[in-house]
């Protein structure tokens, strides 16, 4: 049931859209997911997907999926093969054209869509730090993307505020998915409309407004900001980009493409419109198949260059040196095709792949400052999760592979040991060939080290 101040406002705005608007919360909400090209081929995976896919117009990767498909279900899930997405909450990572090599940070990133859209993107180069200030909204977001295999990610567990006191004019590109009323997805989750009021609405807007401000002093001139929100309140999209753009001249909208069934926002719905409004995008469900959605595409004055380094608190995190993690490097000599490179560090026992040029973690909240590798433990090195989901089998030397339609997989995912013969070690588990976890072969059983926490049985 719709909220009746919800309705009032909406038909005010909509006019003689309005009937349009209302009967599609009677059509059934569409369905999408995104192929994750940091572990696959596109075309490999349409060959393979046992699901119904079309094209979602907005995104390279974005597939609709048809309401009997149950890809949440099927191993290629736990492979991080793909991401199950709403798909108008595809768009914003699209506009903001992350490339590699950069340095991008997601503000509001729970429960990862957009960071892992952002860092495919990125190929692996480059730093992406992805933020939520919930703990528990931010640990989901570390489990996503570990499960993508995500290699450059720093996570972190902060408030806007307490980055932009580590980091002025960092960033090349910042995505501000910002908090928001939620009215754009009343179709999808219906507790969303319980907790509707207009005073959320104002709410919000304030919380929002706090929040860009954060990314304004973070963002390096010339530097691109993506703000979105999933609600039609105009208060919280053209009135806070408005806003926005009143106390930060320096910013300009620019003109973005509308792809396929996408409005421009309206500058009549606000009071004092900015110059530009029109370039904002709206999605609406009575236009396109997907959910309510806003999108706005903003510049900094400057020039963007790879050469300005920004203030960062702390400076380069520094990390250990090689002798203080030879156990990985005797696990990676035994078990990998080559050595995995770069700047490490220590997180207690626990053993991870930096980013190039990661900022220093000292006084900030992290889950994840890069690939975790595993544990160092006394004499021997066990990998992690992260590491086999990172990994392609013709990176290792001994690879597991099961077919996703046999039922070892299953057993596999479940816990259960495997019969197998070959040499002793530490063996990839693939299913079609994409990695999903490790086994270590002894006397003919497969020991099973897929996570506790992750197994179908609990």
């Amino acid at each position: 049931m719709l909220p009746e101040q919800f309705c009032v406002r909406m038909k005010e705005m909509l006019g003689e859209e309005y009937a349009a608007f209302y009967a599609s919360y009677d059509l059934p909400k569409y369905q999408a997911l995104r192929i994750n090209p940091l572990k696959t081929e596109r075309d490999t995976f349409l060959q393979q997907a046992p699901f119904s896919l079309n094209r979602v117009p907005w995104t390279t990767n974005g597939y609709y999926y048809s309401g009997n498909d149950q890809p949440g279900r099927h191993p290629y899930h736990e492979a991080g093969v793909y991401y199950i997405q709403e798909p108008s909450a595809m768009a914003p990572a699209e506009y903001l054209m992350a490339e590699p090599g950069e340095r991008i940070l997601d503000l509001c990133a729970a429960p990862g869509g957009k960071s892992t859209q952002i860092a495919c993107s990125m190929q692996g180069e480059g730093l992406i730090v992805c933020n939520e200030i919930h703990p528990a909204r931010a640990k989901i977001l570390s489990e996503n993307i570990e499960r993508m295999g995500v290699c450059n990610a720093l996570v972190t567990n902060e408030t806007p505020q307490k980055l932009s006191d580590n980091f002025r004019e960092y960033f090349d590109r910042i995505l501000v998915d910002a908090p928001c009323s939620g009215e754009g997805m009343f179709r999808k989750n219906e507790d969303a409309c319980d907790e509707w009021s207009p005073e959320n609405v104002e709410n919000c807007a304030a919380r929002q407004a706090e929040i860009l401000d954060c990314a304004a002093e973070m963002l390096k001139p010339g530097g691109r900001l993506v703000y979105s929100t999933c609600t039609f309140a105009p208060a919280e999209n053209e009135g806070s980009i408005s806003r926005f753009l009143e106390r930060h001249p320096e910013f300009e909208l620019l003109p973005a493409e509308k792809k396929d069934g996408m409005m421009p926002g309206v500058p009549a719905w606000t009071e004092h419109p900015a110059d530009g409004l029109e370039h904002t995008i709206r999605l609406w469900p009575h236009h396109l198949k997907g959910e309510g959605h806003y999108l706005a595409v903003l510049q900094k004055a400057g020039v963007l260059s790879r050469t300005c380094q920004g203030y960062c608190r702390n400076g380069v995190e520094k990390g250990i040196s090689e002798k203080e993690c030879r156990e990985f490097f005797a696990f990676a000599e035994e078990n990998l095709v080559k050595n995995i490179t770069g700047n490490f560090l220590k997180f207690g026992d626990q053993l991870y792949r930096m980013p190039e040029g990661m900022p220093s973690i000292r006084n900030l909240k992290v889950l994840r400052p890069g690939l975790h590798l595993g544990t160092l433990k006394k004499n021997r090195f066990e990998p992690s999760h992260a590491l086999a989901l990172a990994l392609r089998p013709d990176q290792v030397k001994h690879v597991c592979n099961l077919e996703s339609d046999c039922p070892q997989i299953k057993a596999y995912l479940n816990g259960q040991t495997l019969n197998m013969d070959g040499e002793k070690g530490w063996y990839l588990v693939t299913v079609d060939g994409y990695s999903i976890g490790w086994g270590k072969l002894a006397g003919g059983i497969l020991k099973n080290h897929y996570p506790k926490g992750l197994r179908k049985n609990g």
